[in-house]
């Protein structure tokens, strides 16, 4: 029987925190996901959290709010110097434009602008041209980056930028920059607000998409990108994983284990791009090995090898070898690696699948085969790879 003593005892207090997070955005969602996943594993907490936009102001009656910390995603500079003016450990997972001594939690905006330019140049692009929203030092950010990458494949990189015009001129002022884009050009959005009105702008244009020019935007919102049209291919943002480091990063802090620097900044890897129909396509004006890259693309996870490719495309091994040389930069056999990679990546990123049925599902006869295979080409080993991916 339990002590009188045991019966009365006080709980543990829980630590209380406001999540001021956009949830109008999937970015936001995901990363309120990350936190409560966070909470889950590691201990409850009282959570302060309300469906928000990215203009939500900050709730007036957190002035007196006795808590113990804040998650928050912050916009303009009275919520800012609200946050500041709380005293209580604040992590932010939003603004690098504003200037604060909070711990920031986000994407490398660096690596996102790279990788859309190899997502073009592996789908035979040579033409390359950007949309830029110029409000946050991130899109600026991924803009020079796909430029710079742009640039270091041998190519120019025409950038539109997007300023406060009325939605009619701007829309009439995007259509006519994309008449004259040489064609066909695959355009970055910076994001895929941007991205949606590329698309308005093209079909105003009489453009086609993705034949003449074809978009892909970042943060892979499902509300736009589906309702685009067509639908917009999209870098994947982990907000799961910035969310569940944001928690623990800001539970350390109220735990007093670890007292962050002033400004330091943490950054995750973008995820792969998830392509709709907005950029499917193989810009390769040669027909045959237009038709070879869409059979890589199919087939490279069942197995084919070079000489299957070949035959396929009605050429001589030596000629499908130098075309492809010349139009995308590799080799038959290094574009049904590429993808191949591509398709391990996705399901250790994406699954629980063993090594040996992910070596079986992408065409590789051997798991040992394809983990010795990806380390040499990741400097990683397939489990680090997973690991990473899971935040």
């Amino acid at each position: 029987m339990p002590s009188w003593k045991k019966l009365n005892a006080c709980p543990s207090r829980i630590p209380q925190v406001a999540v001021l997070v956009d949830t109008s955005r999937s970015y936001g969602r995901d990363i309120v996901r990350g936190i409560r996943r966070y909470v889950a594993e590691q201990g409850a907490w009282s959570l302060y959290l309300e469906p928000r936009d990215l203009h939500s102001r900050f709730p007036d009656w957190l002035e007196d709010w006795r808590g113990d910390g804040v998650l928050s995603r912050t916009v303009d500079e009275a919520m800012l110097r609200r946050l500041e003016a709380m005293r209580l450990p604040v992590v932010e997972l939003r603004t690098t434009v504003l200037r604060h001594r909070f711990p920031f939690v986000g994407m490398d905006n660096s690596v996102i602008g790279a990788r859309v330019a190899e997502h073009f140049r592996n789908r035979g692009f040579q033409r390359f041209a950007c949309v830029l929203d110029a409000s946050e030092n991130f899109f600026i950010e991924r803009s020079e980056c796909f430029v710079r990458a742009a640039q270091e494949l041998g190519f120019e990189c025409p950038v539109f930028i997007s300023k406060g015009r009325r939605w009619e001129q701007h829309q009439h002022d995007l259509a006519v920059w994309l008449r004259a884009l040489p064609k066909p050009s695959g355009v970055f959005a910076v994001n895929d607000q941007m991205g949606f009105w590329v698309l308005d702008a093209a079909r105003r244009a009489g453009i086609a998409v993705p034949e003449e020019v074809a978009v892909v935007g970042a943060e892979n919102d499902n509300m736009l990108c589906e309702t685009a049209s067509p639908p917009l291919s999209s870098v994947r943002l982990r907000g799961q994983a910035a969310g569940f480091h944001a928690a623990k990063l800001l539970d350390e802090w109220m735990a007093k284990k670890r007292l962050p620097e002033p400004g330091e900044k943490h950054f995750h890897p973008p995820g792969d791009i998830v392509v709709r129909q907005s950029s499917d396509i193989v810009a390769v004006e040669d027909a045959r090995i237009a038709a070879a890259l869409r059979f890589i693309r199919q087939h490279a996870t069942d197995g084919i090898d070079v000489p299957q490719v070949a035959r396929m495309a009605a050429l001589s091994r030596t000629v499908l070898e130098r075309r492809m040389k010349v139009l995308i930069g590799r080799s038959p056999g290094e574009e049904i690696n590429r993808v191949r990679f591509a398709a391990v990546e996705k399901l250790l990123s994406g699954t629980d699948l063993t090594l040996d049925a992910i070596a079986a599902r992408c065409g590789f006869a051997h798991p040992q085969y394809m983990a010795e295979a990806f380390r040499k080409r990741t400097e990683i080993t397939p489990g680090e790879f997973r690991r990473r991916a899971a935040g």
